[in-house]
């Protein structure tokens, strides 16, 4: 994903990018989304997840204005998407959403065009912007001929029409394989450091893990958790992993000297030992085991994954 296209410099708000107070979205007894309250800052990249049926989807759509909240505020870059002022505010808004649907007997050019014109960005824009998804050799195929991850990375290529501000994307990486991923989260990189706000959503959890600068975990129609893969693996107090590698002989002396810890378990693995200790305790686990010196074949520290984490809060 390569090129450069015009995308904005600078947000024109000078409050968050995105903030919802009280949002509520009921069907009848049904309460997809119950009083979420969220801030989302310019030049951000937040993960938004949760089970199927969390309220992510619905509170998704409440952002863009496809569906009114029952009750609550959202302002989307300043404007209320309840207001007058929002349909303004969405020509700097991009969504691809989770199924992109095209018209198959239209080239990817083509395509691009067509969404110009709804989105009012100049039709000058969209061969950079095929070009920056890696698309400049298929522009003139129709979309008969493109595969999956052609498709994906063409609905990518719509949602950057008319330099957003914003960008929503529900399951990007749909049908991308591991290079297009790589080059469609450092295509995101760059977006951000231009002052562009990007909210994804996921359920590739290890995907989010190093990509996202904060997340919201959802349940049941409501924010559980808020903040970075860090701050959620904090806020669980989840235990660090430490694999060991020893020889036989040596197993019992590694686990002597971390009995003498509180709070440490070991496990006898095939290697040696696999231990689970709070993450205070860390460095005092390092130093019972650098009393074992060169017994320690070799040692390799687990964090807990941001499926973890999500498992942790969300079960």
């Amino acid at each position: 994903m390569t090129s450069t296209i015009p995308v904005s410099k600078s947000p024109v708000t000078d409050g968050p990018a995105i903030q919802a107070r009280g949002v509520a979205k009921h069907y009848g007894a049904l309460h997809a989304v119950d009083g979420v309250d969220l801030t989302v800052q310019h030049g951000e990249i937040f993960g938004l997840i949760g089970h199927n049926g969390a309220g992510k989807s619905t509170l998704f759509k409440m952002m863009l204005g496809l569906i009114e909240p029952s009750a609550g505020e959202i302002l989307v870059d300043g404007a209320s998407v309840r207001g007058r002022d929002f349909r303004k505010a969405r020509r700097h808004i991009g969504y691809l959403p989770e199924n992109v649907v095209l018209y198959d007997n239209l080239s990817g050019l083509e395509t691009l065009r067509f969404f110009a014109r709804l989105k009012g960005a100049p039709s000058s824009q969209c061969e950079p912007t095929l070009a920056r998804v890696g698309l400049s050799h298929a522009a003139k195929r129709p979309l008969r001929e493109y595969s999956k991850g052609m498709r994906q990375r063409l609905g990518f290529a719509q949602a950057l029409l008319g330099a957003p501000r914003v960008l929503f994307l529900d399951e990007p990486s749909n049908g991308l394989d591991p290079q297009a991923i790589r080059d469609f989260y450092a295509t995101l990189r760059g977006l951000r450091d231009t002052g562009v706000t990007i909210i994804i959503t996921s359920h590739i959890l290890a995907e989010l893990q190093e990509r996202v600068d904060r997340l919201a975990i959802m349940a049941a129609g409501k924010i559980q958790a808020l903040g970075s893969v860090q701050d959620l693996r904090d806020q669980m107090h989840m235990p660090l992993g430490l694999e060991l590698r020893l020889e036989p002989g040596d197993v019992a002396p590694a686990q002597h000297a971390l009995s003498q810890l509180i709070g440490v378990s070991s496990v006898l693995t095939d290697e040696g030992l696999r231990v689970s200790c709070p993450r205070a305790s860390k460095m005092a686990v390092l130093g019972a085991l650098a009393g074992l010196g060169a017994r320690v074949l070799d040692l390799n520290i687990r964090e807990p994954s941001l499926e973890d984490v999500f498992f942790g809060f969300s079960d």
